[in-house]
């Protein structure tokens, strides 16, 4: 059965910047995989520690914010290759949905495959919601994508989202494997009145 997924909550983590590629999320030479197992480990690599393996202070890297499933971050989040390891590397580290100002267009549906929200949010309230978990990381954030809000302590946003992406969550279209299972008997007629098959 597909999984409608009709809001998200969760604790957030800000990550700022503008132009955050898909490079900087997981670098290329971590790629060399099979599966997407195990990817989580290397995302933010580059930016989270030094060439002896030392953190730099990366909010990834912060006991605050660990096991904070919602990422918020500025604008063009996502942009250059369409790796698709990069939403797979957030996933496999704990991201489940992202708050940005805007994504790279390929990125946020890799992310709606995932069953992963990407909501955008305007400049100044994406700076309003990263200073307020900098000063108390443990908010919890909701994210409604019936009425597209997001709350967080006492304040509330409207939020915007491209609507393919959004109907697919709420319908449960985004899991193609469950659709598929659900569709078998019809693909079945279909397959049976083919000539060639």
């Amino acid at each position: 059965m597909s999984i409608r997924i009709r809001e998200f909550r969760g604790k957030g983590i800000a990550i700022r910047g503008n132009d955050i590629d898909t490079d900087r999320i997981i670098p290329a030479r971590f790629m060399k995989c099979v599966t997407f197992e195990g990817l989580g480990a290397y995302a933010f690599n580059d930016e989270r520690v030094d060439a002896e393996g030392k953190s730099k202070g990366h909010p990834f890297d912060n006991p605050s914010f660990a096991g904070h499933p919602v990422l918020v971050s500025n604008a063009n989040f996502g942009c250059g290759s369409s790796r698709e390891h990069a939403p797979q590397a957030l996933r496999d580290w704990g991201i489940r949905a992202l708050i940005c100002e805007s994504f790279a267009e390929i990125f946020a549906g890799n992310c709606s495959s995932l069953g992963m929200p990407a909501v955008t949010l305007g400049h100044d309230e994406i700076n309003e919601l990263q200073k307020l978990l900098e000063k108390e990381p443990d908010i919890e954030i909701l994210i409604n994508l019936e009425n597209l809000t997001i709350r967080a302590k006492d304040k509330e946003w409207k939020a915007s989202m491209t609507d393919a992406y959004r109907n697919a969550l709420l319908d449960g279209s985004w899991d193609s494997t469950a659709v598929l299972i659900e569709a078998g008997s019809d693909i079945d007629k279909v397959a049976e009145e083919l000539p060639y098959i």
